[in-house]
């Protein structure tokens, strides 16, 4: 009982982990909680690079999704991911995809899409569900950040 515990704590703590990419300039990805849809876990992820163009400072946010098949068989998985300013703004597809998720394996943080924005004092999100073959789509998984944090 208590090894499940201590398993569980592990696993949601994992779920919450800052995952830093191999290259050294690349903006950091955050990943939000964890949703499933039958035997596939489903974590949305967010990265905001900075730029700049010309005079004006900008920030290039991308959605990521992480996949873990928890069965004994692979399985193939389709994913979207959308995107809005948190006050007050509209949803926006930001892409889709499919993936190979091996059994008892994890996939990603793999790129979805993204959207270049002039910064400013904003809150932004993105939202992310999948659904394995032949099944139901997952609830969303959100992850968010200041749009124009240094």
């Amino acid at each position: 009982m208590r090894m499940r515990l201590v398993g569980a704590a592990l696993s949601a703590a994992a779920l919450t982990v800052l995952t830093v990419p191999a290259n050294a300039h690349a903006a950091a990805i955050a990943c939000g909680g964890g949703v499933s849809t039958g035997r596939v876990a489903v974590n949305g992820c967010i990265s905001a690079q900075r730029g700049k163009e010309g005079k004006v400072y900008t920030r290039e946010i991308t959605a990521h999704v992480k996949l873990r098949n928890v069965g004994t068989r692979a399985v193939n998985v389709s994913y979207e991911a959308f995107f809005r300013v948190v006050s007050g703004g509209h949803w926006v597809k930001l892409g889709s995809g499919r993936a190979y998720v091996p059994a008892r394996a994890t996939v990603g943080p793999t790129e979805v899409g993204s959207s270049t924005r002039v910064c400013g004092p904003v809150r932004v999100e993105i939202r992310v569900h999948a659904r394995a073959a032949g099944g139901a789509w997952s609830g969303w998984s959100t992850a968010g950040t200041a749009q124009c944090q240094t």
